[in-house]
This record gives structure tokens, sequence and C-alpha cells, in this order.
């Protein structure tokens, strides 16, 4: 049984799937229009395929721009607090609201559709949700496949890895839900950052330095690697010593510098000093005495 409570996958408010159903919704409504002529525009008006193409078109794109405001308040909005099932889905019914009001408002008063104000409202409303809604969902089970696809993929790397009579230790990054997000081998992580409820994971891809968003805590992290030779440097960082270049002494305290390409460095802050220094014993050499 669903439950309405709780969290919808993160792959719906991601940047990069928001374009995507922006603008498969715009392609969709624009094929649908033109196909099925659902406002009856073309009858009242005799209107010609050119003409309805471009009446199609300007109200596509008017309608589109409130998709695009939606969307994008939804990821600000996601970022300080990700949504629930019924949050999600009433955002979407609001969404069609909205947009449905919108068809309303040109046929009734800019095109001064003759039906009655009821059934015309009526009518908007649904091919408005048949717009909205079809893109919706068959994007919403495309991502769900991708998504599933990368994490059995993922376990099979996993599996794979473990089951080599070399193996190389393989980190899995779980969100809060237990749910697997990342496997990254141990030598190419770098560190992780905090970043308000998620995690950021910097490691090496084709030694190319790239990042993950887990949604976590950098204390959950920070249990979960502890005996791995990471260390909490930061309140807002976790390092890989396997990664670790040098430590200095500035004036504002001990630096770490990574060795990763472009470099990083991250600030060791008093209350976490004692515990990098004891990691960084056991990289030194018998005869060094750690500062």
């Amino acid at each position: 049984m669903i439950n309405p409570e709780s969290r919808i996958p993160e792959y719906l408010t991601d940047k990069k799937n928001t374009v995507r159903i922006i603008l498969f919704t715009a392609l969709f409504a624009l094929v649908f229009i033109n196909t099925f002529e659902p406002f009856g525009v073309e009858t009242l008006y005799d209107l010609n395929e050119i003409q309805l193409l471009l009446y199609s078109s300007s109200v596509v794109l008017a309608g589109v721009l409130i998709v695009v405001i939606s969307r994008v308040l939804m990821i600000r909005y996601s970022r300080t607090q990700r949504l629930k099932l019924w949050q999600y889905l009433a955002w979407v019914l609001a969404e069609v609201s909205v947009m449905g009001l919108f068809f309303f408002i040109i046929e009734k008063f800019v095109l001064h559709d003759p039906r009655d104000i009821y059934n015309l409202l009526k009518r908007t409303i649904r091919n408005t949700a048949l717009i909205i809604l079809l893109p919706y969902t068959l994007l919403w089970l495309y991502f769900a496949w991708i998504d599933k696809s990368r994490q059995l993929e993922r376990i099979s790397k996993n599996i794979g890895v473990k089951g080599n009579t070399e193996p190389k230790s393989m980190i899995a990054f779980r969100d809060e839900k237990d749910v697997l997000r990342l496997s990254v081998r141990l030598d190419k992580l770098a560190y992780l950052e905090a970043n308000e409820n998620y995690v950021n994971v910097f490691y090496l891809d084709n030694d190319k330095p790239v990042s993950y968003m887990l949604r976590n805590t950098l204390k959950n992290m920070d249990e979960f690697l502890r005996g791995k030779d990471f260390a909490r440097c930061h309140r807002k960082y976790l390092v890989n010593f396997k990664r670790v270049k040098t430590i200095k002494r500035e004036k504002g305290g001990l630096i770490i510098e990574l060795d990763i390409p472009g470099g990083k460095d991250l600030p060791v802050s008093s209350t976490y000093v004692a515990g990098v220094m004891e990691i960084f014993s056991k990289y030194c050499a018998p005869d060094q005495d750690a500062e």
C-alpha cells in the first residue's frame, strides 16, 4: 500500500530531470493539441493547420512558463525539505488547476468562446489534466526505471569487486532511508562535505574530481566510515587520509591539502585536531614526530 507520508524519490526534484519534464511536457502538449484539437478552437474559429499550430504553440509556451515557475519553486523547497508523496501530488494538482484556469481565461476572455462558463471550465481542466498528467506519469516511470537500473549496476559492480582474488575495498553509500545510492572504491574517495540535509561525496572518476549529493548527515557518515582512515577535520568536512598530500600549519590553524587534480585545501578546526593528528601519526615514519 502506498504511504502518502513517504518521501518522493530524489530524481523527481533533480535539476536535469526537471528540465526533461518541462521540455517533454511542452512537446507532448504541442503534439496533443494539434492531433486531437481538445479545446475546440479550430471548430469555433475555422482555423487551418498553420493557424492552429501557431495558436497552440503560443498557448503551450505560455503554459510552460507556469510549469517552469512551479518547478523552480519545487526545487528550492526541496533543498531544505524533501517533499512527501501527498505534497507532490497536491503540487501537481495545483499546476493542473492553474494551467487549466489560464487556458480557460484565454478561451473565454481573449478568444470569446461562446460556450457557458461552467462547461467550458470543466472541459478545459479535463483537457489540461490529460496534457499534464500523461507526460508526468510516463517520465516518473522512466526515471524510476533508470534509478533502479543504476542501483543494480552499482550492486553488480560491488559484488564483482568482492569476488575478485585481489579485492579493492568498496564503500556503499546509503541515504537516510537506507537505500543504496552510490558505491565507490575507497582509494577513489577524497572527502565528504555537509550541505544542509545532504552530504556531497567527492571522489575521482577517470582521474577527474566529481561529486554526488546524498540525502544523509555528515554525523551518520562519520560513524559509518569510522575505522576506514577517515577523519572529521571540520564540522563541514570528513577527509580520506589516503588522499591527504600535506598537513601544514598556517596563521588560521592546520590546513589539509588533498592529492587530487586541481588540489583542495580543507581546514582543521580546533575541535578535531586531536582526532586528525591521531590518524596522521599512523602515516608517519617511525622516526617522525607529529607536531
